[in-house]
C-alpha cells in the first residue's frame, strides 16, 4: 500500500536574507563588498486560512489547507553575532538579538538553513547578480527526507544623504548604490525540483514588478497557492496547474515503490563517461565516503540525486548532504559512510583532511581518491559492466540534436511541453539501463536465499561468482544498503527489480526453478568452455540445479541469450500506459475561507465529472478517487472521503493510503462516525483499518536477515532440519530427517569424537564437527564440479541438459580400464589412455544390480555386476572399496527412474539424485566402517520398491501424461486448492492478451502460482492474495481473473501483469462459488455472480465492479452456483435450488432419501444443457446421482464409484464427467482417485489412481487435457490425456 505522504505540494516556504535594520546598520558609509550573516526573515507553513477569519464567525473544526496535520513547534531564534568584513580585512562582530517567534514545520532547522540557502556566504555587493537556483535535501534522525528548492535574487539598496534607506525607491542626486541578495526556499516532501523551480521562476517575475512593502504578503500568498496543490498518487495521472505565465506539471511516481522523478537523469551522462559512472555507482554500493565537487551548487544535488535513482531499488542508508556550506566542511570528518557535496574551491581543504575520500569532480568528469594513491574501488562485474557501457553509448542525451529538424515554437508552454516529452523518453530509457545494471549485478542473489528461515548464504553466493568479481561482492555484501535490499527480497517485494528480473530470465533459468535436486554443470554449459581432450575430470563432483525433466515427457526449446546482446526490456521502469493530465481549477484570488472552500468544491466537482467520464478505466478511476478523497478530507467532508478511499478496493489497492486513512478515521467526530457506520461498506472499511493497524503493530518492521553459519552446538533433529535448510543443501523435510538418521549412526571417527548422543533415552544429536565434515565435503565436491571439462568425444553422446554427478576412480571393467561416470540418465565408461566413451546402460534399462567377487592373485576383489535389457552379457567393474557405495547409488537411481517413468513424475528422479549425492557426502564425511550402513538410511526409493511395490495400473499409466510439483520451493508439500487454465493466443503479445496459455494454481495461505502451460515452467514467484485459503477461480475476461477466498474477499488479478490490486469486499463469509453469465449480444454488459457460505448471492457488473443486486438463498452452506438458460442454480449441503434472476425460488431438489442422514450432503453438481440433466456428487458417499431437469423429485439413475469415500469435485469434458474423489487404500492410507464417467451410457469408463491424497480440484485445458490438484500429503498436479 502507498505510504501516507503529504497531501499538499508545500511543506513550508522561508525567506532568508538580511533585515532592513541590519542593512542600514551594516551598509551606512560602506562602498565595498560586505560578507554578512544571513538570517531567516519569514516562515510560511500551512494552514494559511482558518474559518475563524471568515465573516460568519463559526469555529472551524477541520484543517482547510492541504496539511498532514503534523505537530508544529515554535522556534525562537537564538542570539548570535553577525560578522562583517572591515576595511582592513578583519572581522568585526556586533551582536544582534532577534527574538521573533517563528512557527515552522517539524524537522526544519532554522539555524542551519541560512547557511544552506547561502552556501558560499551572503554578500552585499555593488553589482547586481543574476537570479540563481540550487536544491537542498534535509534528512531527520529517522532517515525521512524533505527537499528544498532555493531561488536567490538580487535587490538594490538605496541611501539618501539623511541616512534613510530605501529599496526600489526614487533615486536622489547623491545616492550610494549597493545590492543585497534574498533567498526564497520552498520545502516539499517529495523532490519536485523542476516543478518548484518553475514555480519560483514565476514568483520572482512577479516580485520584480512589485513594491518591497508588499513582499511578505506576496510570499504568503504564493505559499498558500502551493499548499492548495494536491500531490498526484502513483500511476498514470499527472497534476497540472497555472502559475502565470507558466503551466506547471507535477509528475506522479511511476509506482508505489519508486521515487518521484522530476529531474533530468541524463545530466551525469553529460558530465561523466560510462566507466566513471560505473565507478561512482560502485563507490556508492560499497558505502564509501563520497564527496561531489562543482563550481555550480545546483549540479551537486541534481547529480547526486540521479545516482540515488540509478541504484534503485537499493537505498542509501547513510548521511546524504549534497550541499555543504563553507561553515559545514568539518562534516567530512564524520566517522561513518556519507555522500556530501561542496564547492570546487574547497578541493584542497577537503583532500587534505582524510586519505580515503572518493572525490568526484562534476565539472571535470573525474573520480579520484583524496590520497596520492590510485582509487582502490573494484569494478562492477564484467558482463554487467560491458552491457551497461554498450547501452550508455547508445543513449541520445542531446536535446538540440533531436530539434534540428523542428521549427521554432512560438508558445512557451508548448515549447516546455515538448521538452518534457523528450525528457520523459530519455529518463525512461536511462531508468531501464540502470535497472538492468542492478539486475545483472544482483539477480542471482535470490537463488541463495532461504525464505522460510530468512537466511542468505553469502559464502555459497561468493563461490558461484567469478574469482575476478569476488573483491567487489565481498565489499558490497557487508553494507547496510545490501542488507536492506536482502530484506526486501526475503519479503518477496514485487518491485521494478523483481519484474525486470523475471523479464530477462531465460527459459533455462525458469526451468531450473522447476527442479530441486543438486546438479552439476550441464553439457550445454561445458560446451561453452574450451573443451580440450587432454583435460581430466575431478574425482569429486558436487551440486548444481539442472533441468531434470524427462526428455520423453517434456521437450522445451531453449534459447540462451547473453545479457550483452539481449534487447533492452522496455517498460520495466517506464509507464505501461499513456500519461493523462488533470488540470486544477484556477487559484482563488483572495485568501479568504469562503473562496478557498469554493476552490475545494470546484475541484471536487471537476473530479466527479472525470470519474463519470471514465467508467471503464479502473487505473485512472483509482487516481481520481484518490484525489477526490484527499480533497474531501481537507475540505471537512470526512465521510465522503472514506467513500472515495473505499472505492480504491475496486480500482487499485496499491495506492491505498493506509496511514492517511488511519488518521482520518481517528479524527472522525462521534456524529460523523455514526453516519459512516450506518453505511455497511464504510463500517467494514473502518473495521479493516483497525485490524490492519493491530496486525502491523504485532509484526516486526521488515523482518530480520541472517547469514548462514555452521553450528557450534549439538543439534537435535529440529535444529538439524533448520540448519540444513538454511545451508541450501536440501529443503525437503523427509529427506533431511533421513539424513539426520544417517549422520547419527553409532560411529566414532579417528578423532574419537562422538557423532550422536542417545544415552539414557536422550534424543539423538548431531555433533557440530560431524556437521562441519559433512558440509565441507559437500561444498568441496560442489567446487570441484565447476571446473569440469569433458572430452569432445564424450560430449557428442550426451544430451545438452545432462550432468555428470559421480565419477569413480580408475578401475578395471569388462569394457576396459577407465572411470565410471553417472548422469541423471545413464552410466558410461570414460576410457583411459585414448579418451573414449563406452555406454554402460541407461537407468531405465537396468534389470539387476548386485555385488560379486572377482579373483585377483590370492585375493577376491569386490566387483559390481549390472545386467541390462539391451545386452546379453553383464557389465562388471572391480570397484574395490567403492563397490558398496556405487551399488547403493545405482540401485537408488534405478528405483527412482522406474518410479519416475511409472508415475510420469520427473521429481522422483530428482529426489533420487539428491539421495545419491547425500549418500556420497555421508560416506565421504564419516570415513568409518559403518559409513555404508549410514548411507542406506538415504536409499528411500530402493526401500520403497522392496517394501511396497508401487505398481501403477495400466489405465492410469496410459492416461497420465505428466506431473508437476508446485511446492518445490517449500519445505513440505502444500495443498493444491484450485486450478484454472486460461488459453493463450500465439503471435499476439502478452500486453494484448496473447502469449502462451497459463495454468493458475492456488496453494494454501493465499499463494497463487502461474505456470506456462506450453512448457509447464513456473513463470514467476507466488502472488500473494490475502492470507487465507483460496476457494474458487473465474476467468472473467482478459483483464480480470477473480479468486474467492475463505476470508470473504474476492481478489482480482490482472492476468497480463500477474498482479493483484483490486478486491471486492461485499461478502461477509467465505466465498464459495463464482460464475459468469453469457452475454446476449456484443452490446450487453458482462455480469458475474458470486456466492458465500451464508447463502448470500451478489450480481456484479464486471466493467464497473458495482453490485447490481444481491439476495439470500435459504440452504445449509451454499457451496457453488451455475447459470443455465437464464436461471441460477445453487448447490447447498442439503439441497439444490433453481432461482429466477430476482432470487426467488423456482424449484428445489432435496437430498435423495438414502442420503438424508449424511451431515455433509451435496458436495458438487453439474448441469447439461443438451440433455437437460443434473448430475450431483456427495461428500460422504461414493456415488453420483443423475436427475432430469424436468423432474427433480428423485434421481433416475445412480452410478456407483468403487473404493470412493466421497466426491470432492466434478467437471464436464466432451461427453465425459471427470470426478475427483477421496478414499482409502487397502492399507488404510489416504488416496485420491479420478473416475471418468460416460454421460451417454452412465458407466465408469476409467478409474485413475491419481494421487496419494484427496483430489481437491479439477480443470480442463481446452478439452484436450484435464489437470488435477491434490491435498497436502501429495501436493502435486497431474496432467491427464482426454480421449
Amino acid at each position: 500500500m502507498a505510504d501516507n505522504g503529504p497531501s499538499g505540494l508545500l511543506e513550508a516556504c522561508l525567506v532568508v536574507g538580511v533585515s532592513n535594520e541590519r542593512l542600514k546598520e551594516l551598509c551606512l558609509g560602506k562602498d565595498r563588498e560586505l560578507l554578512v550573516e544571513a538570517e531567516v526573515l519569514q516562515v510560511h507553513a500551512p494552514p494559511f486560512v482558518k474559518k475563524e477569519s471568515s465573516s460568519n464567525g463559526v469555529v472551524q473544526d477541520h484543517a482547510p489547507a492541504f496539511s498532514r496535520g503534523q505537530r508544529r513547534r515554535s522556534f525562537k531564534k537564538r542570539d548570535r553575532p553577525v560578522s562583517t568584513i572591515s576595511d582592513s580585512g578583519k572581522i568585526n562582530e556586533s551582536a544582534v538579538v532577534i527574538s521573533d517567534d517563528l512557527s515552522v514545520p517539524q524537522n526544519i532547522d532554522l539555524i542551519a538553513l541560512p547557511q544552506l540557502c547561502f552556501p558560499d556566504g551572503l554578500r552585499i555587493t555593488n553589482e547586481c547578480r543574476e537570479d540563481s537556483y540550487h536544491f537542498l535535501v534535509f534528512t531527520d534522525v529517522f532517515g525521512t527526507q524533505t527537499h528544498g528548492v532555493v531561488a536567490q535574487y538580487c535587490k538594490p539598496i538605496h541611501f539618501q544623504q539623511d541616512n534613510a534607506m530605501h529599496q526600489n525607491g526614487h533615486q536622489s542626486t547623491k545616492l550610494q548604490r549597493l545590492y543585497t541578495t534574498y533567498s526564497i526556499c520552498v520545502i516539499s516532501k517529495y523532490p519536485y525540483y523542476n516543478a518548484l523551480r518553475d514555480c519560483l521562476s514565476c514568483f520572482l517575475l512577479q516580485l520584480k514588478t512589485s513594491r518591497m512593502t508588499e513582499f511578505e504578503e506576496q510570499v504568503k500568498e504564493f505559499s498558500a497557492k502551493l499548499a492548495l496543490v494536491p500531490l498526484p498518487p502513483p500511476g498514470p495521472l499527472h497534476v497540472v496547474f497555472n502559475l502565470r505565465p507558466l503551466r506547471i506539471e507535477l509528475p506522479s511516481r511511476l509506482d508505489v515503490d519508486r521515487p518521484v522523478l522530476d529531474l533530468d537523469l541524463h545530466l551525469p551522462f553529460l558530465c561523466f563517461k560510462p566507466k566513471q559512472i560505473l565507478q561512482i555507482i560502485s563507490c556508492i554500493l560499497m558505502e564509501q565516503r563520497v564527496v561531489f565537487l562543482s563550481t555550480n551548487w545546483a549540479k551537486l544535488t541534481l547529480v547526486a540525486e540521479c545516482f540515488m535513482i540509478f541504484i534503485h531499488p537499493l537505498r542509501w542508508q547513510h548521511p546524504f548532504v549534497p550541499i555543504l556550506s563553507r561553515q559545514m566542511l568539518d562534516f567530512i570528518m564524520a566517522p561513518t559512510a556519507y555522500l556530501m557535496g561542496c564547492h570546487t574551491h574547497h578541493f584542497n581543504e577537503v583532500a587534505e583532511e582524510l586519505d580515503d575520500l572518493v572525490l568526484i569532480d562534476i565539472d571535470q568528469g573525474t573520480v579520484m581518491c583524496s590520497s596520492l594513491g590510485k582509487l582502490d574501488i573494484p569494478d562492477v562485474p564484467l558482463e554487467a559492466r560491458e552491457c551497461f557501457i554498450s547501452r550508455a553509448r547508445g543513449l541520445q542525451v542531446h536535446y538540440d540534436l533531436d530539434l534540428c529538424h523542428a521549427g521554432s515554437r512560438t508558445d512557451i508552454n508548448e515549447l516546455r511541453a515538448h521538452r518534457r516529452q523528450w525528457q520523459h523518453r530519455v529518463n525512461s530509457v536511462i531508468l531501464n539501463v540502470t535497472m538492468e545494471l542492478i539486475v545483472n549485478v544482483f539477480s542471482e542473489v535470490c537463488d541463495f536465499l532461504n525464505y522460510e528461515h530468512r537466511v542468505f548464504n553469502s559464502e555459497e553466493f561468493l563461490r558461484s561468482r567469478d574469482t575476478t568479481d569476488h573483491t567487489f561482492y565481498k565489499r558490497v555484501l557487508d553494507t547496510h544498503i545490501f542488507h536492506s535490499f536482502l530484506r526486501d527480497r526475503l519479503n518477496r517485494k514485487n518491485d521494478a527489480f523483481t519484474r525486470m528480473q523475471l523479464n530477462i530470465r531465460s527459459e533455462t533459468r525458469r526451468m531450473k526453478t522447476m527442479t530441486e535436486s543438486p546438479r552439476r554443470p550441464t553439457i550445454e554449459e561445458i560446451n561453452r568452455k574450451n573443451c580440450r581432450p587432454e583435460n581430466g575430470l575431478s574425482s569429486r563432483l558436487g551440486k548444481s540445479m539442472p533441468n531434470l525433466a524427462d526428455y520423453r515427457l517434456l521437450t522445451i526449446p531453449v534459447q540462451r541469450v547473453s545479457i550483452r546482446t539481449m534487447p533492452l526490456q522496455s517498460g520495466s521502469w517506464g509507464p505501461s500506459r499513456p500519461i493523462r493530465i488533470f488540470k486544477l481549477p484556477e487559484f482563488p484570488p483572495p485568501l479568504a475561507y469562503q473562496y478557498v472552500q469554493k476552490y475545494y468544491y470546484d475541484l471536487i466537482s471537476q473530479l466527479s465529472r472525470a470519474i463519470t467520464a471514465t467508467p471503464d478505466d479502473s487505473a485512472l478511476l483509482a487516481r481520481y478517487y484518490y484525489l477526490r478523497g484527499l480533497v474531501n478530507s481537507v475540505a471537512g467532508r470526512r465521510v465522503d472521503a472514506l467513500g472515495d478511499f473505499q472505492s480504491l478496493y475496486k480500482t487499485d489497492m496499491d495506492i491505498f493510503p493506509a496511514e492517511l486513512l488511519t488518521a482520518l478515521v481517528e479524527s472522525l467526530p462521534p456524529q460523523e462516525r455514526k453516519t459512516a457506520e450506518h453505511r455497511p461498506e464504510l463500517k467494514r472499511l473502518i473495521s479493516r483499518v483497525k485490524r490492519e493497524n493491530e496486525r502491523e503493530r504485532m509484526q516486526p518492521d521488515g523482518g530480520t536477515v541472517k547469514r548462514f553459519e555452521l553450528p557450534r552446538k549439538h543439534l537435535h533433529v529440529e535444529d538439524f532440519v533448520r540448519r540444513v535448510q538454511e545451508s541450501g543443501i536440501v529443503k525437503d523435510l523427509g529427506t533431511i530427517q533421513r539424513l539426520f538418521e544417517a549422520l547419527t549412526v553409532g560411529v566414532e571417527g579417528p578423532s574419537k569424537s562422538v557423532f550422536y548422543l542417545a544415552v539414557d533415552g536422550q534424543q539423538k544429536q548431531v555433533d557440530p564437527e560431524t556437521f562441519r565434515f559433512f558440509y565441507s565435503f559437500w561444498k568441496e565436491t560442489e567446487a570441484a564440479a565447476q571446473d569440469v571439462d569433458l572430452p569432445a568425444v564424450v560430449l557428442e553422446h550426451l544430451e545438452t541438459d545432462e550432468c555428470v554427478y559421480k565419477l569413480s576412480s580408475s578401475v578395471k571393467t569388462s569394457h576396459g580400464v577407465g572411470k565410471i561416470a553417472m548422469t541423471q540418465r545413464r552410466l558410461f565408461l570414460l576410457t583411459e589412455g585414448r579418451p573414449g566413451y563406452v555406454e554402460i546402460t541407461k537407468f531405465r534399462d537396468i534389470e539387476d544390480v548386485k555385488i560379486s567377487s572377482a579373483p585377483f592373485l590370492l585375493l577376491r576383489i569386490p566387483s559390481l555386476k549390472i545386467k541390462t535389457a539391451i545386452r546379453k552379457e553383464s557389465f562388471e567393474a572391480n570397484l574395490k572399496s567403492e563397490c558398496d557405495l556405487w551399488h547403493l547409488m545405482i540401485k537408488e537411481m534405478w528405483a527412482g527412474r522406474k518410479m519416475a517413468d511409472d508415475h510420469k513424475d520427473p521429481q522422483f528422479m530428482e529426489q533420487a539424485l539428491t539421495n545419491v549425492l547425500l549418500m556420497d557426502a555421508v560416506v565421504g564425511s564419516l570415513q568409518s566402517q559403518k559409513a555404508i550402513y549410514a548411507a542406506t538410511k538415504l536409499a528411500y526409493f530402493d526401500k520403497m520398491k522392496l517394501e511396497v511395490p508401487m505398481m501403477v495400473p495400466k489405465t492410469t499409466s496410459e492416461t497420465l501424461k505428466h506431473k508437476i510439483n508446485p511446492s518445490l520451493d517449500q519445505t513440505s508439500p502444500q495443498a493444491v486448492d484450485v486450478l484454472l487454465y486460461t488459453p493463450g493466443q500465439l503471435g499476439v503479445s502478452e500486453l494484448d492478451g496473447g502469449g502462451n496459455p497459463k495454468l493458475w494454481c492456488a496453494l494454501s495461505d493465499g499463494k497463487v502460482l502461474v505456470f506456462d502451460a506450453a512448457s509447464w515452467s513456473m513463470q514467476q514467484n507466488s502472488v500473494q492474495v490475502g492470507t487465507s485459503r483460496l476457494t474458487c477461480m473465474l476467468a472473467v475476461n482478459q483483464q480480470q481473473l477473480w479468486i474467492g477466498s475463505k476470508d470473504s474477499f474476492i481478489y482480482i488479478i490482472n492476468p497480463r501483469s500477474v498482479s493483484c490490486n483490486k478486491q471486492l469486499t461485499e461478502h461477509r463469509c467465505e466465498v464459495t462459488g463464482l460464475t459468469l453469465e453469457e452475454r446476449v449480444d456484443k452490446f450487453s454488459q458482462t455480469v458475474a455472480y458470486s456466492c458465500s457460505e451464508d447463502g448470500c448471492v451478489i450480481v456484479w457488473d464486471v466493467s464497473s465492479l458495482q453490485v447490481r443486486r444481491h439476495f439470500r438463498v435459504s440452504c445449509d452452506r451454499l457451496q457453488s452456483i451455475q447459470i443455465q438458460n437464464g436461471m441460477l442454480w445453487c448447490c447447498g449441503r442439503d439441497c439444490v435450488l433453481e432461482l429466477r434472476r430476482n432470487g426467488t425460488v423456482h424449484r428445489k431438489m432435496s437430498l435423495p432419501d438414502h442420503l438424508l442422514s449424511s451431515p455433509r450432503g451435496f458436495s458438487s453438481f453439474l448441469l447439461f444443457n443438451e440433455s437437460e440433466q443434473l448430475w450431483a456428487g456427495f461428500a460422504e458417499a461414493g456415488e453420483l446421482c443423475v436427475w432430469h431437469c424436468r423432474e427433480l423429485n428423485k434421481p433416475f439413475i445412480r452410478i456407483q464409484l468403487k473404493d470412493c469415500a466421497g466426491v470432492v469435485c466434478m467437471i464436464k469434458v466432451k461427453n465425459q464427467i471427470w470426478v475427483g474423489c477421496h478414499g482409502r487404500s487397502a492399507a488404510g492410507k489416504a488416496r485420491g482417485k479420478i473416475y471418468v464417467v460416460n454421460t451417454d451410457r452412465y458407466t465408469v469408463e476409467k478409474e485413475l489412481v491419481a494421487h496419494t491424497d484427496s483430489v481437491q480440484t479439477l480443470c480442463s485445458a481446452e478439452d484436450r487435457y484435464v489437470l488435477s490438484g491434490a491435498a497436502q500429503d501429495d501436493g502435486k498436479i497431474g496432467i491427464w490425456k482426454v480421449e
